[in-house]
């Protein structure tokens, strides 16, 4: 059984915990505070366990060349890619706005620390955990300073190798052992054959001691449930209120409908997933008292016949008798009264029989 433990105060994850539903709202929110703030409510609205931010120190992020370099695309909201990314970074005390926000309207507020100083900032902030993007996942004197901060981590292994993914456990375990991994491929929007779903059942057997997610990035929410159905804890997706909206994360997006859809269908599948142990259930009885089958006489028995299998058959009788598969377990058997055509065969009329299995 993969490692449980708290990622939020009152929250655990792992074992037979319920996954826990992460809403990306990355930079969707387009530089607008009060976007931010709406989207936060239409999280917890939705039914996701948290709102999650992308923070970033642009010049610990990025070198002045990649700062000054000029932005054309059509998401762009500058000149140069930095002014770009001013435009869309919250500063620190906007962030704590949004915190205080996320916990008057209670839901757990994190953000993924895209550099070494942001993340020295979200452990200033008391985020109940890191977020490590798969941007960061190879970036190994990174992953180490994050562990060693003590906070849980959830790591997502976009663009990255399994020997990585090897390197990333054996780097965190031994500093912090509250971290989770998720399965991701880093592309937006994801199309399904490059979504490699079976990497979570790769990720459970190489790394059985701790929690394994899902973080997508394809269209619709058909393949996160899939993921959930394979044994995902952590489930991260991004979430817009409007795909048409300037960005290259918004197509890839869920809106609110999508994310309501998604959280109810997760519960759902959490439910129907139960127990891993095959038996008659409750709910079943109506059914198997009505439709379920038991062993009768094929012919008349009389007193004293040894039984064999020419006897007998199997059908919906009245009452019930010996169910269908002990009908193999009766040949042998000494009859110790008459049974008659068509007669269900019961405990009573076999000598020194005992069933565990008999309806």
């Amino acid at each position: 059984m993969p490692l449980e433990f708290q990622l939020c105060p009152g929250r655990a994850i792992g074992g037979q915990h319920p996954c826990f539903i992460i809403a990306e709202i990355g930079q969707n929110h387009q530089g607008d505070l009060q976007i931010a703030k709406n989207m936060i409510k239409m999280v917890k609205d939705c039914g996701a366990d948290c709102a999650k931010f992308q923070k970033s120190e642009l010049e610990h992020k990025f070198n002045k060349k990649a700062l000054d370099r000029p932005y054309t695309s059509q998401h762009s909201w500058g000149k140069t890619y930095g002014d770009h990314k001013r435009h869309l970074e919250f500063n620190h005390d906007q962030y704590r706005e949004l915190q205080k926000y996320a916990k008057e309207i209670g839901i757990f507020f994190t953000a993924s620390g895209m550099d070494e100083m942001a993340v020295e900032f979200l452990h200033e902030l008391d985020v109940p955990f890191f977020k490590v993007g798969s941007g960061d996942t190879n970036n190994f004197p990174y992953l180490e300073k994050t562990a060693k901060k003590g906070r849980p981590m959830v790591i997502s292994s976009g663009m990255q190798s399994m020997d990585t993914m090897r390197r990333v456990y054996q780097i965190v375990k031994p500093i912090n052992p509250n971290f989770c991994i998720l399965q991701c491929t880093s592309a937006y929007p994801l199309e399904p054959e490059d979504v490699n779903l079976r990497v979570i059942k790769t990720y459970q057997t190489e790394f059985p001691d701790i929690p394994i997610g899902y973080s997508g990035h394809e269209t619709g929410i058909a393949i996160t449930i899939a993921a959930v159905a394979m044994g995902a804890k952590v489930v991260e997706r991004h979430v817009t209120l409007d795909k048409t909206w300037k960005g290259s994360d918004h197509q890839a997006s869920l809106v609110p409908d999508e994310l309501a859809e998604l959280v109810r269908t997760i519960r759902t599948v959490e439910k129907a997933m139960g127990l891993p142990i095959k038996q008659l259930l409750p709910c079943e009885m109506a059914c198997h008292d009505k439709l379920g089958k038991s062993v009768v006489a094929k012919v008349p028995i009389p007193v004293g016949t040894v039984l064999n299998l020419k006897m007998l058959t199997v059908k919906v009788a009245e009452p019930h008798g010996f169910p269908p598969e002990e009908i193999f377990n009766l040949e042998g058997k000494m009859v110790k009264r008459a049974i008659a055509e068509d007669e269900t065969v019961t405990e009573e009329a076999i000598e020194s029989y005992n069933t565990k299995t008999k309806c």
